[in-house]
């Protein structure tokens, strides 16, 4: 009889054990954010499996376009609208067909956030156009909308984003306007009262997708920073890129102006993340020049 035990025992020594369910089919997910409210940037790091393995992530009915920062760490620009709505959204994340077992579930909790009313007086001719204006306004508004359906699937921006001019913003993101007395569209960038003539620099490296004149927003400067991110730079004095021009961080774009639906000289600053209307400044926060040299998105708060 123990004989027979040693030999069983012996056995289970000897015998190929069961391995267990690999962790390499597990997705780890952090986050980090100025806030998770509307009109902010989260920066999320994911941890894949292995190096050939390349995330696809969905978010707000959206696909996001990730980049790879280490053989198996990846990061993703997620922006949450400036009119999104307090709840808990679904972030999901697999690795696709290379490895269908590897996925994850991340919960965006979006919290409540109240933005300020401004009351401006501007030519009313920008509140309520002219009929032979609405043409033109429909045209603009296609022309945006395409862009910003057909970003470059490639990082175009390289290292730190930096401020576009020196000066502080003075208007903020996000403030219901009240245009000669009635209500419009929430403000959607953040504005610098810059004097005019004041250069405009790319805040990182791009392709321009549009340099024009617009019914409401005057000279326009659009540059693609690819995987769904862009920066639109509104009521410029002068243009000084071309469509298709490629510019380096800090290039001149343009000098701030006053064209457009404006009440005076300023440079306004708005940034599109996957279709989501993001404050500038949240940008800078979690991806630009930081004294320390650190990571620009190891900032959590």
């Amino acid at each position: 009889m123990k004989s027979a035990v040693v030999g069983l025992v012996l056995a289970a020594l000897v015998l190929p054990q069961r391995p267990a369910t690999p962790a390499a089919d597990k997705i780890s997910v952090s986050a980090e954010a100025r806030a998770k409210q509307p009109g902010e940037l989260v920066v999320l790091t994911l941890s894949m499996p292995d190096a050939s393995a390349v995330p696809h992530v969905h978010a707000f009915d959206r696909v996001l376009l990730p980049y790879q920062v280490a053989p198996t760490t990846w990061r993703v620009l997620l922006g949450i609208d400036l009119e999104t709505k307090p709840g808990t959204y679904a972030v999901t994340i697999d690795a696709g067909a290379s490895r269908p077992a590897a996925k994850t579930t991340y919960s965006l909790a979006v919290r409540a956030k109240t933005f300020p009313t401004r009351t401006l007086n501007v030519d009313d001719a920008f509140v309520n156009p002219p009929a032979s204006a609405e043409a033109r306004i429909a045209s603009d508004a296609a022309r945006l909308a395409e862009i910003w359906q057909h970003a470059s699937s490639a990082q175009l921006w390289l290292g730190p984003f930096v401020r576009p001019v020196p000066q502080q913003a003075n208007s903020a993101f996000g403030t219901r306007s009240v245009y000669n007395g009635q209500p419009r569209s929430p403000h959607s960038g953040a504005d610098f009262l810059s004097p005019a003539g004041t250069p405009v620099k790319a805040p990182n490296a791009g392709a321009i997708v549009l340099a024009d004149d617009l019914y409401y927003t005057g000279n326009t400067v659009v540059i693609d920073h690819g995987l769904g991110l862009f920066s639109l730079f509104a009521h410029l004095e002068k243009i000084n890129v071309k469509d298709g021009q490629r510019v380096a961080t800090g290039d001149v774009v343009g000098l701030v102006g006053a064209t457009g639906r404006v009440t005076g000289p300023h440079l306004h600053w708005m940034v599109r993340v996957g279709g989501a209307r993001v404050d500038p400044l949240s940008l800078l926060a979690m991806l630009g020049a930081r004294a320390s040299g650190a990571d620009p998105a190891a900032a959590s708060r």
